[in-house]
């Protein structure tokens, strides 16, 4: 596949039409204006992964045929011949946002055209609608809508279990969804368009993690639904320890506990376990349960004892035997996250570990329907760490996290939080496995079993490694982007991006992988560039821990980074603000988020710090574009001006600006004072929302009238080499939140995505091209790094 350049215009095409704005100054009113709207191509910022993978699905009966979801960032089908992954809810509008948290996937084994997900991101009223069910006849390229009357937590605790949605393969028409919150099982017998509740089912769960924290009080619910083809039963795993596992022999008309599940399914040291996932082999008869004290996928286990097991139910005779095990690797296991059973030959199966933080996860592996079982890593003699494979990270090179191997603890893991775990059932060499950051796989899986033991005993009885042939463990998450973008800057040739979790990176080729920001950063808050030396790029995140600083700086235009020194009185764990630097280079000015600490500046990159006299905590700051002397800042309604380098700020007494909700505003390149601000608004204060400009520094602003709301602002090169900038915002017009540019200072605005590139919610940075007319990059919030292009 030909890598995409910095350059190349990418995507399928999008509509464009035109809206007008209310009063503007003459030398905006009087530039020329386009004629005719522009059609965009439309493409991610390569990243690879970035986000939790808590499910993968592979259909039965057509090989190849692969779909993973996320739990921010939609769902993915595989394309074989790239090796790639498409994604299939970007045209999700930020209306229903929500439906870009997929809480599970079916895909059908009669008529393979047809694939089913369970959206809705929180039970909780982060969300403001419920959850659907999307049906689709054409493998996800279009897609219905079946609303639901309960919400659904696709980014929730408990969104790695399941499937909570399965089709029945005899009658392909019937579905089932395990719903939480106490909704209990619903049921569909055309397709997935009508939904209706089994009002005979008789439990609807009642496992809570936490009832005093609202993020963690919500009862997990009916979590799975699995076949036995064998004897036409149906099983169904509910978050009750005390009762959690149901079966019905009469296709769905009745319903009854399974007999001794709670005993086998339950903690040995009487710890409240729930049935996380289930697998089913249909050769032998056999029923396979794993369970955790919790629903993961953050946590491990308990302070002490074991939290999870495996179970092996007879379909048939209805015997179970515990097939847990017996050893993990310096610790018990903390719980199990994921079970694949291997349909092409009978009797082999794997198990992941979930959270087995320190120093891996664990993949098990049984040939004898869990009798005994290897594992993918163990001990030799001490903490000596020995592998069945090699973990080949050069997908997406940011998977080290800048880090080296210490002892057993790698840089690159095999990883955390899997939960989505499964075989080919085409392919018995072929695995894929989803982690909280990306998806690994490979096509030699079954070299393991000609492995032999990993660890035997020498004559003097100590644990020494055998002799094996490795094999390989790649990253397959090409196309899957998932991160959580929260600040651009575009030098023209380089893009820097600040990104949630990991950090932010530095694009020279925007079709490449790139290793992450070498800073102390766990998640990057704002990147900022010198606009008249671009090699001095800034940069701030949050940190963990009391010890780093939170502002990196780069003087070689992002190849090499160095940590600010730490801020006295700042703490760790989150506060990464804002940053600026101006025009020259000379003076940085840093904002700190969610403290009392005043914004600093520093003369000397970043080495010592200074407090900024005039500001309040929290301040957002930009840099002129031109002068270096002069920066602004906004904060509660009142809009700030520095003339001394960001030394002191001063009012500027401009009147008619949101006391609340002002998500962005941005000075503009090559014109000295000019601003513009964008603003969500806010309902709890009455603060409006919508787009304001300044031309003389910020003291007076005009509202531009076309925007019922805005949440982000950016400029790029201009349409003709006397104009203005071209101007990009995310905006709301006539109650429909789009991508918009102007060409002419703002005079006329025209949307540039459509209908099917909503990508659910971008709002919080955008940013067009200094040197290629046209191009808008813009951030998403689970989709990464978008760009788009005038189309050739």
């Amino acid at each position: 596949m030909r890598r995409r350049t910095f350059a190349a215009s990418v995507g399928a095409a999008a509509a464009a039409t035109a809206v007008a704005v209310g009063t503007l100054p003459a030398w905006a009113r009087n530039n020329d204006r386009p004629k005719q709207a522009d059609t965009y191509t439309w493409k991610n910022v390569a990243i690879n992964g970035g986000g939790f993978v808590p499910g993968i699905v592979f259909n039965e009966t057509e090989p190849g045929l692969i779909y993973a979801r996320t739990d921010i960032g939609g769902c993915y089908r595989w394309q074989e011949d790239s090796r790639t992954w498409k994604p299939l809810l970007d045209w999700v509008g930020r209306d229903k946002w929500g439906y870009s948290g997929v809480v599970s996937m079916a895909t059908d084994p009669v008529d393979t055209n047809r694939v089913y997900a369970a959206v809705g991101t929180y039970t909780i009223d982060w969300d403001p609608n419920n959850g659907a069910i999307l049906y689709s006849d054409d493998k996800g390229d279009t897609w219905g809508i079946a609303e639901l009357p309960f919400k659904q937590g696709g980014n929730m605790p408990g969104r790695g279990m399941g499937e909570r949605l399965a089709v029945n393969p005899v009658h392909n028409y019937e579905l089932y969804l395990g719903a939480p919150s106490g909704n209990g099982l619903w049921r569909s017998h055309d397709f997935g368009r009508t939904w209706a509740k089994v009002e005979n089912f008789p439990n609807p769960g009642d496992f809570v993690v936490d009832p005093s924290n609202p993020t963690l009080a919500d009862n997990q619910g009916v979590i799975w639904i699995d076949f036995d083809q064998i004897g036409g039963k149906i099983y169904v795993g509910v978050a009750d320890p005390a009762d959690p596992l149901y079966v019905s022999e009469d296709a769905g008309a009745t319903w009854q506990a399974v007999p001794g599940a709670a005993a086998a399914l339950g903690d040995a040291d009487g710890n409240r376990t729930i049935p996380k996932q289930s697998a089913v082999d249909n050769t032998n008869g056999y029923l396979y349960v794993i369970t955790s004290w919790d629903p993961g996928p953050y946590n491990g286990g308990p302070s002490s004892g074991t939290g999870g097991r495996i179970q092996r139910l007879s379909t048939q005779t209805g015997e179970w035997t515990d097939v847990t095990p017996p050893y993990n690797p310096g610790r018990p296991i903390p719980g199990f996250g994921g079970i694949t059973v291997d349909q092409q030959n009978p009797g082999t199966l794997m198990a992941s570990t979930c959270n087995n933080w320190g120093p891996d996860e664990i993949l098990f592996r049984s040939t004898d329907s869990g009798a005994t079982w290897s594992l993918s890593w163990d001990y030799a003699e001490g903490e000596d760490r020995h592998d069945r494979f090699d973990m080949d990270s050069s997908g997406s090179p940011w998977l080290s996290w800048n880090g080296e191997n210490q002892g057993p603890q790698y840089a690159v893991k095999h990883g955390w939080m899997i939960e989505g775990l499964a075989i080919d059932p085409h392919n018995s060499d072929r695995i894929m496995w989803g982690t909280g950051a990306t998806i690994w796989g490979t096509e030699e899986l079954t070299r393991w079993d000609a492995q032999g033991d990993l660890i035997g005993e020498n004559e003097a009885g100590q644990r020494v490694p055998l002799p094996i042939d490795k094999f390989t463990v790649g990253v397959r998450a090409e196309g899957v982007e998932e991160t959580a973008s929260l600040d651009l800057a575009a030098l023209g040739g380089t893009l820097v991006s600040a990104v949630g979790d990991i950090a932010g990176f530095v694009h020279t080729d925007l079709g490449r992988a790139e290793p992450m920001i070498d800073t102390d950063w766990s998640t990057g808050t704002s990147v900022d560039f010198a606009q008249s030396d671009p090699d001095v790029v800034v940069g701030a995140g949050n940190v963990h821990g009391n010890e780093k600083g939170h502002v990196g700086v780069s003087t070689d235009r992002g190849k090499t980074w160095r940590n600010a020194a730490r801020v006295e009185g700042v703490p760790g764990d989150g506060h990464g603000g804002t940053v600026a630097v101006t025009a020259d280079g000379s003076r940085i000015l840093w904002s700190p988020s969610d403290t009392e600490i005043t914004p600093v500046y520093s003369t000397d990159l970043g080495a010592t710090w200074n407090p900024v006299q005039g500001l309040p905590a929290g301040a957002k700051i930009r840099s002129d574009r031109v002068e270096p002397s002069v920066l602004y800042s906004f904060s509660g309604g009142t809009f700030y001006r520095s003339t001394d380098g960001g030394a002191t700020f001063t009012s500027t007494g401009a009147t008619g600006l949101p006391t609340a909700g002002v998500e962005d505003f941005r000075a503009v390149p090559g014109h000295k004072n000019h601003v513009w601000l964008a603003g969500r608004g806010d309902d709890t204060s009455g603060a409006a929302g919508g787009m304001w400009q300044s031309t003389d520094g910020g003291t007076r602003w005009t509202r531009i009238a076309a925007f019922d709301t805005a949440e982000s602002v950016g400029f790029g090169k201009a349409a003709s080499q006397s104009g203005y900038p071209a101007i990009f915002t995310s905006a709301v017009k006539d109650g429909k939140a789009a991508i918009y540019r102007s060409t002419d200072g703002g005079a006329t605005w025209t949307r540039i995505n459509d209908d099917v590139h909503q990508w659910a919610y971008s709002g919080s940075a955008i940013t067009g091209d200094p040197l290629v007319y046209g191009r808008v990059y813009l951030t998403t919030n689970g989709r990464g790094i978008i760009y788009g292009d005038i189309a050739a």
